[in-house]
């Protein structure tokens, strides 16, 4: 019985081109107490495996985070699995807005404490108690209320690419920071002013609504589906847009263009640009924003020193890895001083 990924992501990459079969990326998540999430997970991996289901899909006592692609013919195959299970009957998948057939390259169902890292302790506040969820022309309506205070729940790489019009986008790494950065800069208008909260697909702003609404504000509302649904709704409704720039995803394709505007700058050289990528160096591996110039001069890296690394044998750099551990948790992402032109 297989329950783990077998193949290398350069082995599943050569077997989608080989099948020639476009591919759909998906995301959706659900607050729900599972009783055995190992159990759970197990059974998941079993039968999305036969599906030719990947991504990375997160599972805990409290619920689900799923991120994940499916070939397209299997779509169908994978809405009637879902709603096989009581508490993800109906779910709202999130189709993203643009497709990649090569988005996810493995099949990663984990079992964690937690479906999002918000560190937070769930049994000192009611969690269902969430915040009012407004649809994309209900939070217009809202965004365009003076009474309103917007705040983007990404983190900081997440927003700097784009944003919701005259939104609040705290300068954090990680959601948990957010938290507490947004209740002090409101802390004297948590009666009188309404909070607007948005983030990718809407996860986040779950747990933060009922987390604020817990700490004492009054008018608490979310987008219902986070950016990815808002863009579905503006194109098949014809509901105005007042998103700009990119929409950062946690996949191989990094970000979704949502408008043409550029708000963002490469990293090295200042020039207007919103395209991140991976430091060449394995051994840094840090996340920053790269343009097309200083991309062929760097050979793909964030310093002249990770330049100067990639030159050498494969087994040399091996050799230089050693003992770092996890380059993710060496380098914040896109926050580096070899980053002269990080905002």
């Amino acid at each position: 019985m297989q329950l783990y990924n077998k193949l290398s992501a350069i082995e599943r990459a050569a077997l989608i081109d080989e099948a020639g079969k476009d591919r759909l990326t998906i995301s959706f998540y659900q607050y729900y107490k599972i009783e055995n999430p190992q159990l759970f997970r197990d059974k998941l991996f079993l039968e999305w495996n036969e599906l030719d289901v990947l991504g990375r899909i997160y599972v805990s006592f409290e619920g689900i985070n799923a991120q994940l692609s499916v070939p397209s013919e299997n779509f169908y195959a994978l809405k009637d699995q879902l709603d096989s299970i009581s508490f993800l009957k109906d779910i709202r998948l999130n189709i993203a807005v643009e497709q990649d057939n090569k988005s996810f390259l493995k099949l990663k169902v984990k079992v964690r404490d937690k479906i999002v890292a918000d560190g937070l302790n769930d049994n000192t506040f009611d969690v269902t108690n969430k915040g009012v969820h407004l649809n994309a022309k209900e939070f217009n309506e809202m965004l365009a209320n003076p009474n309103t205070v917007c705040v983007d729940m990404r983190n900081h790489y997440e927003s700097e690419i784009g944003h919701f019009e005259g939104a609040v986008t705290p300068d954090v790494d990680t959601f948990r920071d957010s938290l507490d950065i947004i209740e002090e800069d409101l802390k004297d208008n948590k009666e009188d002013k309404n909070l607007l909260m948005y983030c990718t697909g809407g996860i986040r702003c779950e747990k933060a609504s009922a987390y604020y609404k817990h700490k004492g504000f009054k008018n608490v509302f979310q987008l219902e589906g986070g950016i990815i649904e808002y863009t579905r709704q503006v194109k098949d409704q014809g509901v105005e847009n007042k998103f700009i720039g990119k929409n950062f995803v946690f996949d191989h394709r990094r970000a979704e263009k949502i408008t043409d505007d550029v708000v963002a700058n490469c990293h090295q050289c200042g020039k207007a640009c919103d395209t991140h990528t991976n430091c060449a160096n394995e051994a840094c591996h840090l996340l920053f924003i790269q343009c097309d110039a200083c991309s062929e001069t760097m050979e793909n890296t964030c310093s002249t020193d990770c330049k100067e690394i990639i030159q050498l044998p494969f087994e040399k750099q091996k050799e230089l890895r050693k003992g770092k551990g996890n380059s993710n948790k060496i380098f914040k992402k896109g926050r580096s001083e070899v980053l002269k032109f990080k905002k």
